[in-house]
């Protein structure tokens, strides 16, 4: 297990730190493996130069696998990150347990159990991608001892059903203290998309833009390599 994999990856690294979502499904646009092998477009994320690899678990409407999940971490040597509705301490366990390098902690379903939350997930070895989508959310992320925190672009409350762009990681970002490693998230699919976010944001976590794209591998090499 890679203790604090991810935020170390995106402090160091040389080019555009960005999170590559092996993302199967979105409730807006459906289907989005299409057929393809998930470890080959995994084998291209890696040659491409991401940062990290995110998967999400939820089965309901991501149609995500925790079986998956445990296959994945095995399979790179790259920090994997899980994204989840994350409610109970036994799934933090879980994610160290199957290998898991951070997980999400999202600021509107923990509210006043997040510091606790991080925290133990901390003991766990793990990164901690706290998750805020308003001002008075990130006032609740900005109490807790996360590596990172997370500018969700979209509403989960309406998942991602919603049109979300960079402008909140714009407006929200220069809130946060160094100390966090601030990550841009959804919403991003061009390069002035990225652009605008790691004006200000450390990382860009893409998943929708690269899963539609016919050669995931080719675009993300682009966003990883363009001169900002």
């Amino acid at each position: 297990m890679m203790v604090f994999g991810l935020s170390r990856a995106i402090r160091t690294s040389k080019k555009n730190a960005i999170i590559a979502e092996l993302k199967v499904y979105s409730p807006k646009y459906g289907d989005l493996l299409r057929g393809r092998d998930p470890f080959e477009i995994l084998r291209k994320y890696e040659e491409a130069g991401a940062v990290g690899i995110s998967y999400i678990t939820d089965p309901k409407y991501f149609k995500g696998s925790f079986e998956f999940f445990k296959k994945l971490c095995r399979e790179t040597e790259l920090p994997v990150l899980r994204k989840d509705f994350i409610t109970t301490k036994e799934e933090i366990e879980k994610t160290a347990e199957a290998g898991g390098s951070a997980i999400l902690l999202i600021t509107r379903i923990l509210r006043d159990r997040l510091p606790e939350f991080v925290d133990y997930a901390k003991e766990h070895g793990l990164d901690t991608l706290v998750e805020v989508h308003t001002e008075e959310e990130l006032g609740i992320a900005l109490t807790t001892n996360s590596t990172m925190i997370g500018i969700n672009n979209r509403d989960i409350g309406k998942l991602e059903l919603d049109d979300g762009n960079v402008s909140l990681t714009e407006r929200l970002a220069p809130k946060i203290p160094r100390k966090f490693v601030k990550v841009s998230e959804s919403g991003i699919a061009t390069i002035e998309d990225l652009r605008r976010a790691l004006k200000v944001a450390d990382a860009a976590l893409i998943g929708t833009a690269l899963m539609k794209a016919e050669d995931p591998g080719a675009l993300l090499k682009t966003f990883v390599e363009a001169d900002l």
